[in-house]
């Protein structure tokens, strides 16, 4: 009886990819589409500017909204707070990056002060963040 049933339900060798690739194209357009959500931080809206190649390295970010508000990393401070904050960064305040990211409605005023107390605590590698210009095509229009 045992080999009757063998012989009626044979064993499938081979395995169907059309639902795994259904399930990988579909992981694939979730991640594109959130993928710029996923990019945190505090939302300033930052000047356009030419720069140099961008040259990325971990360190601090300091942000300052069109209403003055400053933020460290993603927490919310006041500029006096920013010398303690920077403190656990001191050991490579020769090497280290602190990036400084402000709205462009910030007054120039202010973002000195701001530099100055970065500076003050010995960080001699202060990095103003820019957005890239979108680049025109040919014709000379912007899309």
């Amino acid at each position: 009886m045992a080999a009757l049933r063998r012989r009626r339900y044979p064993a499938m060798a081979a395995i169907n990819i059309t639902p795994l690739v259904d399930v990988v194209l579909c992981m694939l357009i979730i991640f594109m589409l959130t993928a710029p959500y996923i990019q945190g931080g505090v939302e300033v809206n930052l000047p356009e500017t030419e720069t140099r190649d961008v040259i990325v390295k971990e360190g601090p970010v300091i942000s300052v909204t069109a209403t003055r508000q400053v933020f460290f990393q993603e927490q919310a401070v006041a500029l006096a707070d920013l010398e303690g904050l920077l403190e656990p960064y001191a050991a490579d305040k020769a090497t280290i990056p602190v990036y400084l990211r402000c709205d462009e409605e910030v007054p120039y005023g202010f973002v000195l002060k701001l530099m100055a107390a970065v500076e003050k605590q010995g960080f001699v590698n202060l990095s103003l963040v820019a957005d890239q210009p979108v680049s025109t095509p040919a014709g000379g229009r912007r899309r």
